[in-house]
């Protein structure tokens, strides 16, 4: 349990830093609003995605919310990850521009994994 637990306070808390705390810092910045617009989003966008952001990360990162909520925070950030990969690929053509996205699949999937077994360890006790 010890195991998990580790994995999943530091994939969730790379998670919270990078796409809240970072998010909610950077959302109005002209580089946020130039990487947006360069996709083809409109630039209302990165408040509206900067504020779930916010809140998804908060979802996940506080005990108490209940795990139905953060069941849909982890399927938003999987969405959000997928369609940034999906439009960077599109865009710019396939190449490191979507390692980023990419990574952060994988740091929620991990996160999401450990997030199960440690509630399912809970339950059996």
């Amino acid at each position: 349990m010890k195991k998990f637990n580790i994995i999943f306070w530091t994939t969730t808390s790379i998670i919270f830093l990078f796409e809240g705390v970072l998010s909610a810092l950077t959302m109005r910045s002209p580089m946020a609003i130039e990487g947006i617009t360069h996709l083809g989003y409109p630039v209302y966008f990165v408040t509206l995605i900067g504020v779930f952001k916010v809140f998804g990360t908060l979802a996940l990162i506080i005990p108490q919310v209940p795990a139905r909520v953060k069941e849909w925070a982890y399927a938003g950030f999987g969405i959000d990850f997928l369609s940034a990969a999906i439009s960077i690929a599109v865009v710019d053509g396939v190449g490191a521009g979507i390692i980023l996205p990419i990574l952060f699949i994988g740091i929620l999937i991990a996160s999401y994994v450990s997030y199960h077994k440690l509630i399912n360890e809970n339950a059996t006790k």
